[in-house]
């Protein structure tokens, strides 16, 4: 939102002009992001303790986590938020990938949601039953694996068209797996929701109690932030020889919120534990992973 303002305010006063610059913008979203965290961050700690959403320990796992019993979970909805609100204030909101990474963070994140306020409210560390948690994931995964689809149809040129829905292989220059031969983006439509699915619940559960995903995560969306910037910009595209996919370069600021919020988190997440992320966050994972397919 804050683009268009300064757009405007750029025809009477040249400086509010360099907002447009996708660079500065990326970087204003990771010190939006992690100034939102670190300034509400205590304040969600001492929300979650009043309301005592303290995190349920597994029996069955190692006798040293049971220390941390009541130690407040659902802290992930402080890193969706701040990355929600950074995303929205940085992007361009016309942009189709801004709003799939957005929707598929809300999916996400509401099973994740709905995953810890069961284990707090019976006391139960099992949670979201696996049918329903799988259904849902599965409807976000499905989702994005169609929105991607029909984006690469509206393309007006046919050979980006085929890139949009082809396996890249890494090392490999020249070597793809062509999905865009199978009719109807039905190999793409599978071959996304595997990965969304499948790599969210591997980060879940390797993630174990203590938010060990966050600082991987961050890792990742810089490196993936990387990635959309160069493949979304025509000129870098073409001299490092990857496909120029339109749109791609926006998807920079959803990385610099996920860096900002995930940073900010860990100050408090960092031992001693002050919160968890739970499940809200864990599943981020999923959403992060949507970049790989853009």
């Amino acid at each position: 939102m804050l683009v268009w303002l300064f757009g405007w305010l750029g025809q009477y006063y040249t400086p509010f002009s360099a907002v447009s610059s996708l660079t500065l913008r990326a970087l204003l979203a990771v010190i939006t992001a992690l100034a939102f965290s670190m300034f509400f961050g205590g304040r969600v700690i001492r929300r979650l303790r009043a309301l005592k959403y303290g995190q349920a320990i597994r029996n069955d796992g190692p006798q040293s986590h049971l220390a941390k019993t009541g130690t407040p979970t659902m802290g992930g909805v402080l890193i969706l938020s701040a990355i929600g609100v950074s995303t929205l204030l940085w992007a361009r909101l016309n942009n189709p990938y801004v709003w799939i990474l957005l929707i598929v963070m809300i999916i996400f994140g509401a099973v994740g949601w709905a995953d810890d306020w069961l284990k707090i409210k019976y006391k139960d560390p099992k949670g979201l039953i696996a049918r329903k948690k799988y259904f849902w994931l599965s409807m976000g995964a499905l989702f994005v694996g169609v929105s991607l689809y029909y984006i690469a149809t509206l393309q007006p040129d046919i050979a980006t068209t085929r890139e949009m829905q082809d396996l890249l292989l890494p090392i490999f220059k020249d070597w793809m797996i062509p999905f865009s031969a199978v009719p109807f983006g039905i190999g793409f439509i599978i071959f996304t929701y595997f990965v969304i699915n499948g790599a969210s619940n591997a980060v879940n559960l390797t993630d174990g109690l203590d938010g060990l995903a966050i600082l991987p995560v961050v890792l990742v969306a810089a490196g993936l932030g990387a990635m959309a910037y160069v493949s979304g910009d025509v000129r870098f595209a073409d001299y490092l020889h990857v496909p120029y996919i339109a749109y791609n370069s926006e998807v920079l600021i959803v990385c610099g919120s996920m860096i900002g919020a995930g940073l900010g988190f860990l100050w408090f997440n960092a031992h001693p534990a002050q919160v968890f992320m739970g499940d809200v966050a864990r599943l981020l994972s999923g959403r992060c992973l949507v970049r790989l397919l853009l």
